[in-house]
């Protein structure tokens, strides 16, 4: 069953559960309303009859105490009838009906019963006395006033309170169902468009299980379905771009592969057929072991990046010293930086010099973290003019390493995929330095990024969570 068809259902059965427990509450709580105000009524009735009836007495005249009670009979309302019994529990007046009356207040001990438990009326009507005191009979409502004369008993039937219940009862029910026919006509409204978002969230889920990543389209919805909409759109995106990655990952490798073993394979041929002699062979032998070492660069580097990306053991993670880091990247790079005459300065919140020698650690593993600063920093001397800035700087709970130089800076149209896989810019050597030092600072939970300064040059960015206790460096 679709979810759409579940929702309605079951909002369905929760609508007519609620009007059925509401019925029955309300008709038991009507029902007890009507009763009780019949009683108050037969109560106010009873006290009004009985004020009448204290000067009469039953034993010296039953003509008087008929023509007195025929006197006061119009202050009983409609569909409420009068029984007068003496102390010994005989009526003198009253019609009585032929079964059990209810919900009489008699005490027992004040009727007088005959042996067959019967209250003698006339000769075809009868009404056992029990019953009538201890209301047994659902059909009447009886209100009995003890008088010094006797008890005067009132009872009206149960048939008329019924019926009003009943009328009342069906017009809420009417109201009711219409209530709970347009609720559930605004729910399937509402259902409706919760669901239309979700059945077209599937089918662009559709196309990300068929990698259609390209085709992968924003579904528009409110609240926390918008956001999983706009979750899996970028989702798609960022696949999309990994696919393309990965396609232009093997075109460019085989192109970089392909290239210096075309060169091995031509000067190997050349020397072979006596093409190349002297001289000639000796510079195709050369040429020959720089492809090849070329050649193994890629292959190592390509290397390191599937480790990288696949297996989880080969990073040792520590504390380490970002002083003694750039410290140990300065010397690595130094006979590169004397050889173009460049020159590496190493800043402290903007300061050469730092004023506080405490400890600047952050959880990495060390070689590797190395071996990713050194990729950028020989990456921003082959583009410098005359200088290299590294400035180490704190902002908020990070340690920010950038690296400056002031050359050129970066094509805008490389910036985007300046971290990707066999990505190069001009003079650029194997394209996978700055590819491998963004998967080893992501693998230290770190974030790197690159952009141009206004003032010229590149910087390259790389930001890691403290490692241990603070710096006393100022924040920024």
């Amino acid at each position: 069953m679709k979810l759409a068809h579940q929702i309605n259902l079951a909002f369905g059965v929760l609508i007519a559960l609620v009007i059925a427990v509401t019925a029955i509450i309300n008709h038991y709580v009507l029902l007890d309303h009507f009763v009780g105000v019949q009683k108050q009524e037969m109560q106010a009735i009873g006290a009004q009859m009985t004020a009448s009836l204290k000067s009469v007495d039953l034993e010296k005249s039953e003509q008087t105490t008929i023509a007195t009670f025929q006197d006061i009979q119009p202050v009983v309302a409609n569909n409420v009838e009068a029984i007068l019994t003496d102390k010994q529990g005989n009526v003198v007046y009253g019609n009585v009906p032929t079964k059990a009356a209810t919900l009489t207040r008699i005490p027992i001990s004040k009727l007088t019963v005959s042996q067959n438990n019967a209250v003698q009326i006339d000769s075809d009507q009868t009404i056992g006395a029990r019953e009538l005191i201890e209301g047994k009979d659902s059909r009447y409502v009886v209100s009995a006033t003890a008088i010094p004369q006797g008890t005067l008993t009132l009872y009206s039937p149960m048939s008329k309170i019924n019926a009003i219940e009943q009328a009342l009862l069906g017009r809420l029910l009417i109201v009711l169902c219409v209530s709970g026919a347009i609720v559930y006509i605004m729910s399937l409204l509402i259902t409706n468009k919760l669901i239309k978002p979700l059945m077209k969230l599937r089918g662009e889920l559709k196309k990300v299980e068929s990698r259609q990543f390209s085709e992968v389209r924003l579904v528009k919805a409110g609240g926390e379905i918008g956001a999983v909409a706009q979750t899996v759109y970028d989702l798609a995106g960022e696949l999309d771009r990994y696919n393309q990655a990965q396609k232009q990952f093997f075109q460019n490798a085989s192109h970089e592969l392909k290239t210096p073993l075309m060169s091995i394979a031509g000067y190997a041929e050349g020397i072979r057929d006596g093409v190349f002699e002297g001289e000639g062979a000796t510079k195709g032998l050369n040429v020959i072991l720089s492809e090849s070492g070329r050649l193994k660069n890629i292959v190592t580097e390509m290397t390191l990046l599937a480790k990288l990306d696949s297996e989880e053991d080969i990073f040792q993670l520590s504390e380490v010293d970002v002083r003694d880091l750039l410290t140990e990247t300065r010397e690595r790079v130094n006979p590169l930086l004397l050889k173009k005459g460049l020159e590496m300065q190493i800043q402290y919140g903007g300061k050469q010099k730092e004023e506080n020698q405490s400890p600047m650690n952050i959880w990495a593993d060390r070689d590797k973290i190395s071996q990713a600063l050194l990729n950028v920093v020989s990456n921003a001397s082959r583009y410098a003019r005359e200088r290299i800035i590294v400035d180490v700087a704190i902002e908020h709970d990070d340690i920010r390493i950038s690296i400056t130089d002031d050359g050129a800076g970066f094509s805008p149209a490389l910036l985007p995929y300046l971290f990707h896989r066999f990505v190069k810019g001009k003079d650029g050597e194997t394209g996978l330095g700055l590819a491998i030092s963004r998967a080893i600072v992501e693998r230290c939970r770190g974030r790197i990024a690159a952009s141009n300064r206004k003032e010229g040059g590149a910087v390259i960015t790389m930001a890691f969570p403290f490692g241990g206790a603070k710096s006393s460096l100022q924040h920024i």
